[in-house]
């Protein structure tokens, strides 16, 4: 079975943060330079507050990079619980089309 060459992951930190520059403003720049990062879409909880983001990745193997070093590392420092999923983007690439993702726009 091979690897997916396109690999969703989800993340959600159990803190309560209003979604503000102070949240992303120093984040942004560091995550250009994840390694297989191709992109990020911030998520912020309706009345939780709680901070996510939905990603992109070229590999599993980058995904778990990430979520285990950066993703953990950041949840540590702010004292939060952290939930992490990983999707196979490859496998849902004809229905997400048929349903117009930006994901999978041809």
């Amino acid at each position: 079975m091979s690897q997916p060459t396109r690999v969703f992951l989800y993340a959600e930190f159990q803190v309560s943060a209003p979604f503000t520059e102070g949240v992303w403003g120093e984040v942004n720049p560091a995550m250009k330079t994840v390694p297989g990062l191709r992109s990020k879409t911030w998520l912020s909880g309706i009345n939780t507050h709680t901070v996510g983001g939905f990603y992109e990745f070229d590999s599993v193997a980058n995904a778990r990079a990430y979520a285990e070093g950066m993703l953990a590392g950041f949840a540590k420092a702010v004292d939060a619980s952290l939930t992490v999923k990983l999707f196979d983007g490859d496998v849902v690439a004809e229905a997400s089309r048929g349903m117009q993702s930006p994901f999978f726009a041809a």
